[in-house]
């Protein structure tokens, strides 16, 4: 293994081994639900990330909800969100996850949320509930974990190096698509990208932050010759010129630290939180571990997979595991089960050539995937996040 390769690999795991990575999910839900038409009879097993996602299924009506990931704070934060909705009213629990800050946040987790969680998530929040009560410079939820100190970062270098936060306000409350462009391509498309910015997103640590592995990293140089600074800036040039911000609640949040209760995931919306509360909540399971781990102990089939982007990793660093996990995946998927990922990369081209082992004969996996790409590039064009380099959606042919 190449040194700065090692060294990537090595700063990557200290990241992400000890720290709570995501405070938000950067995966559009729109285009899941589209993709995966959700209903009561669907048994969907999701990576957790910041559990936004795992709590827009329920929402969206989906029978049951695992929200599997194998770092133990990623869940610590589902379960915390899940207990605010079955013990808090909405403006606390707004105030909490909306605002990402609340004067009486400590109160409320000692009083009502604490003896509700399990023994890993509350260690954890014993020692972090402080992220939410706003006391330090980092003054929102949203600024903490680390993405979160990214975020902090690019919200200093906005208000005190480019000096553009009026424009970023005035874009993200621009009702007009043609407003908030010409306000993008007058203000933002030059003016925004000083050098020292680009030398910081060229930085493998930075990415490491914002949980990008080096095999993402690579994929994006190998399909994207123009390097990842032009693939960033061009996706954030989608995102701002192009795509309307009034319902981009991601980059909402990774922008102000907050947000409105008319600008924000549907879990956050009021009406939303009272499904939740009726008893939705209850149809989400968490459990720590890999896929892999989760389906070798399953008991039901199950109907729906979202992969998130884990197998960019996987497909460099791990790919027995990943070759695993798609064997385990073909043997607990119900019959016509889809599959949806995402890739850093323009094109994921090591699926397909996994090779698992099906009623006694070795397979590829592609053999076995009947992908839907005419649906999948008309949602990525439509993705609010938009950073990523393909969208994925499959059915597994076969399966019982």
């Amino acid at each position: 293994m190449w040194p700065s390769a090692w060294f990537s690999k090595i700063l990557f795991s200290c990241v992400h081994r000890r720290n709570l990575i995501y405070n938000a999910c950067w995966e559009d839900p729109r285009l899941d639900r589209e993709a995966l038409k959700l209903n009561e009879n669907d048994r969907v097993l999701v990576i957790t990330s910041a559990g936004c996602n795992a709590l827009d299924y329920a929402c969206a009506g989906a029978g049951s909800i695992a929200a599997v990931d194998v770092n133990p704070r990623q869940n610590a934060l589902l379960e915390l969100k899940m207990a605010g909705i079955r013990r808090l009213e909405y403006g606390d629990f707004f105030g909490l996850f909306g605002r990402g800050t609340h004067e009486q946040a400590r109160t409320l987790y000692g009083d009502k949320l604490r003896d509700t969680l399990s023994a890993p998530a509350r260690a954890f929040w014993d020692g972090h509930i402080g992220y939410f009560e706003g006391r330090s410079r980092r003054d929102s939820f949203y600024f903490r974990g680390a993405a979160g100190l990214f975020a902090y970062f690019m919200n200093v270098y906005i208000d005190r190096v480019v000096r553009l936060r009026h424009v970023l306000d005035a874009m993200l409350s621009a009702r007009d698509v043609r407003c908030q462009q010409a306000l993008y391509y007058a203000h933002l498309h030059e003016d925004f990208w000083r050098g020292w910015l680009c030398w910081l997103l060229g930085r493998e640590a930075s990415m490491s932050l914002l949980g990008v592995p080096r095999p993402q990293i690579e994929q994006i140089k190998r399909h994207y010759r123009q390097g990842v600074v032009t693939f960033i800036r061009e996706c954030i040039e989608a995102v701002f010129g192009h795509l309307p911000l009034v319902d981009n609640y991601f980059w909402r949040v990774y922008l102000t630290g907050r947000y409105t209760p008319t600008c924000c995931p549907e879990y956050l919306r009021e009406e939303n939180f009272e499904r939740l509360k009726g008893g939705l909540v209850d149809r989400i399971e968490i459990h720590t571990g890999t896929v892999s781990d989760y389906l070798r102990q399953c008991t039901h089939p199950t109907t729906k997979f979202v992969l998130l982007d884990h197998m960019d990793w996987l497909s460099t660093h791990a790919a027995e595991a990943l070759a695993e996990e798609w064997q385990l995946i073909t043997e607990n998927a119900a019959e016509d089960a889809q599959i949806i990922w995402r890739s850093g990369g323009l094109d994921t081209d090591f699926v397909d050539p996994i090779p698992i082992t099906r009623n006694g004969r070795r397979q590829r996996i592609g053999d076995l995937l009947r992908y839907d790409r005419e649906l999948a590039a008309r949602l990525h064009k439509r993705d609010r996040v938009h950073t990523y380099g393909n969208f994925y959606i499959a059915s597994l042919a076969g399966a019982s």
